[in-house]
C-alpha cells in the first residue's frame, strides 16, 4: 500500500511542477475580458469618430444659414442633409436636421432633441431658417447602431439598441 502511495505522489508533485499548459489556462482566464476590453475601446473610438463628423456636418450646414445660402434660394432640410451628410458613415435618409431661431443667445436651447416618444420614433422637426440678424442654432441628430459588446458593454441610449449622435451650431446670421 506504501509503494502504491509513493507512485501516486510522484505523479502528483510531477504535475505540481508542470508547465507545459499555463499558458493557456492563463490565456482562458484573462483572454476574455481583454476581448471585451478591446471590443469596448474600438466600440467607442467608431463612435468618437462619427460624433466628431455629425458635429462638422453641423458647422457646414449653420454656415448655410449663416450666409443667407439657405434663405436665399428656399432649401428644405432634405436639400441641406443632403449637401453635407458624410455618407461615408451615416444612412443620410435616417438624418434629422433641426433648425430653430431666437431673439438672443441667452434664450436659445442647444439641448439635443429627443428621437423617440417612447417607441415610437419622431421624424419631423423644427425648420425655421429665420433671416438677417436673427439668433439660430441648428443640429444634426442621428440613430447610430450599436453593437452590444461582451460582458455588457453598451452605449446605446435610444431603443433598438442605438445611441444619439447630435452636431450643434449657434449663432447670429449676417447681413446677406
Amino acid at each position: 500500500m506504501a509503494q502504491f502511495f509513493r507512485r501516486r505522489g510522484r505523479g502528483i508533485a510531477r504535475f505540481g511542477r508542470a508547465e507545459g499548459g499555463a499558458t493557456a489556462v492563463e490565456f482562458a482566464i484573462i483572454g476574455p475580458a481583454f476581448v471585451a476590453t478591446l471590443v469596448a475601446v474600438l466600440q467607442v473610438c467608431v463612435f468618437l469618430f462619427a460624433q466628431m463628423a455629425i458635429q462638422n456636418a453641423a458647422v457646414e450646414a449653420a454656415r448655410y444659414f449663416l450666409t443667407g445660402q439657405a434663405q436665399n434660394n428656399n432649401w428644405s432640410a432634405t436639400t441641406i442633409i443632403g449637401k453635407v451628410c458624410p455618407t461615408a458613415l451615416f444612412t443620410c435618409s435616417n438624418m434629422y436636421l433641426v433648425v430653430q431661431n431666437y431673439s438672443s443667445f441667452s434664450s436659445a436651447s442647444t439641448s439635443s432633441p429627443s428621437m423617440y416618444n417612447g417607441t415610437t420614433p419622431i421624424t419631423s422637426y423644427a425648420f425655421d431658417p429665420g433671416t438677417q440678424g436673427d439668433v439660430m442654432v441648428v443640429q444634426l441628430i442621428y440613430a447610430w447602431p450599436v453593437v452590444t459588446a461582451p460582458l455588457g458593454f453598451n452605449i446605446s441610449n435610444l431603443p433598438n439598441n442605438q445611441a444619439q449622435l447630435t452636431g450643434v451650431s449657434a449663432f447670429r446670421v449676417e447681413p446677406y
